[in-house]
């Protein structure tokens, strides 16, 4: 029996590790999205020969594999459990995280019929056979069509991340405490890709970029057996003493709804959800930002290399781009301002939640001025995207916890995923149009608000990703003016 059922004199504190371990989870993702972002430019793009437009289509492919993917995997998280589901996710992104590491193996086979399973003998005999152009354009095809395939066994494996963490956050804390705790496992992807800068182009350096890739998967996989022997609901575990129970459970004991089982309430169909206010408020909140948080993800190495000319593993690169995500990690005291309102001003969760939102949406307006500062120095930019970074995790943070506000926890997973299908769309059009834009701004040497090149064409997407919020902060307070919970 657990011992939740057992009288403490003090509160155990297990839920803390299990966001710990959410936060973990969260982090590896965001590493392996970096490993890409940061091994492109100065290692794959020059042996595989990739342009802007490649990298579009790849970044673009995984956020909309991701996005179809998010419809379906939180229903499936609700129908299976967490453990079990949260288990097939993570064990599908470390296969396909493990398949990036062939495709130059796989694509030197195909395109010239030679299979040399060795990455430094693949290199080589890539190098030599692409000296014509027909070859050449047979490469980075082959490639860039392997690539897309195995990123979209990533996207699918990490799509069932966010349903997972935030059904797990909704059954581990009150809704008081689910915005900072949100926060604090959402803050893994900045560390995540705080961290890369130091690891991945070393790696990708002295070993070649492949290693980065299956390093990844072999922290994954460790992460996989950790979760496996840590994980069980509070009711279940033997670590959630009576006193912590009762706290988690405290919204319940208010409503009059706790059970002595794990009954999470009535199901919801998938198709069902779309009738509900709510879940479109959480679409609005989701679609523009997600896809402005990816994009400066995926492009923030490629945007120091071509305006400022830093190689990711360079010191000045590694330093700004260290920069940019030590800055956005800023969002976790924003987190905990929903907190402040509810506790300290006596609001309703979802009224503190919007009212620290609007604060938020606000922050992203400095992107404006970023190309311009730029000229001054490269460290304003960087800053300017460091607070939009940190204005997002917090935003984003908070929209996660307006699903477990207002819908019942046997369909958090599912509306979860709805949001996140609807910002892996938004992140779909962000940066593969921005490949386009940049092919296109580079090669006409585009002219928009006197910049020039692809310098005009980054001044586009800031303006963009400036207004996104604002907007989506609007839309959301029409679609639910005030706090109202899902009725079934």
């Amino acid at each position: 029996m657990s011992n939740s059922n057992e009288t403490g004199a003090k509160m155990s504190n297990y839920r803390w590790v299990i966001c710990g371990m959410l936060f973990l989870a969260t982090a590896a993702t965001y590493m392996d999205r970096q490993v890409l972002s940061l091994t492109y430019k100065d290692f794959i793009a020059p042996e595989l020969g990739w342009n802007d437009d490649n990298y579009g289509l790849i970044t673009g492919v995984f956020s909309l594999a991701y996005a179809i993917s998010m419809l379906f995997i939180g229903k499936f998280i609700d129908k299976v459990g967490t453990r079990r589901g949260y288990l097939c996710a993570f064990g599908t992104w470390v296969v396909g995280a493990t398949l990036h590491a062939f495709t130059s193996i796989l694509t030197n086979g195909i395109v010239d019929g030679t299979w040399l399973f060795s990455f430094e003998a693949t290199r080589e005999h890539l190098a030599a056979i692409r000296t014509t152009g027909n070859v050449a354009l047979a490469v980075s095809t082959v490639s860039v069509w392997l690539f897309l395939c195995m990123r979209v066994v990533v996207a699918i494996g990490e799509s069932g991340n966010f349903p997972s963490a935030v059904k797990i956050t909704a059954e581990y804390f009150p809704k008081k405490d689910r915005g900072f705790a949100t926060g604090l496992f959402n803050a893994g992807a900045q560390i995540g890709a705080l961290v890369a800068p130091f690891i991945i182009p070393g790696i990708a350096r002295a070993l070649g970029w492949e290693m980065a890739f299956i390093v990844m998967s072999g922290f994954g996989l460790l992460w996989m057996i950790a979760f496996y022997k840590v994980y069980d609901k509070p009711r279940d575990s033997k670590h959630v003493n009576k006193a912590e129970l009762e706290y988690i459970e405290q919204d319940s004991i208010a409503e009059h709804t706790a059970t002595n089982d794990n009954n999470d309430g009535p199901k919801i169909g998938l198709w069902k959800c779309f009738t509900f206010r709510q879940t479109w408020a959480v679409i609005f909140g989701r679609f523009l930002p997600d896809g402005v948080w990816w994009f400066f993800l995926f492009w923030a190495p490629a945007y120091v290399k071509d305006v400022y000319g830093y190689s990711s593993d360079s010191t000045m690169g590694i330093m700004l781009i260290f920069t940019l995500y030590l800055i956005s990690m800023l969002s976790l005291y924003g987190s905990y301002l929903p907190t402040i309102f509810v506790e300290k001003r006596g609001m309703d969760p979802y009224k503190g939640r919007m009212k620290a939102m609007l604060i938020f949406s606000f922050f992203p307006l400095i992107g404006l001025f970023a190309q311009s500062a730029g000229s001054v120095s490269c460290w304003f930019p960087i800053i300017m995207i460091g607070i939009i970074g940190a204005a997002h995790q917090s935003w984003s943070a908070n929209v996660y916890s307006v699903v477990s506000d207002m819908f019942p926890k046997s369909a958090v997973a599912t509306v979860t995923g709805i949001g996140g299908m609807v910002g892996g769309i938004g992140s779909f059009l962000f940066n593969y149009c921005s490949g386009i834009l940049f092919t296109y701004s580079e090669e006409s040497n585009m002219l928009f608000l006197g910049f020039e090149g692809k310098n005009a064409g980054y001044m586009i997407v800031f303006i963009v990703a400036s207004l996104a919020y604002l907007f989506s902060w609007c839309m959301m307070k029409i679609m639910v003016p005030k706090y109202k919970l899902v009725e079934v």
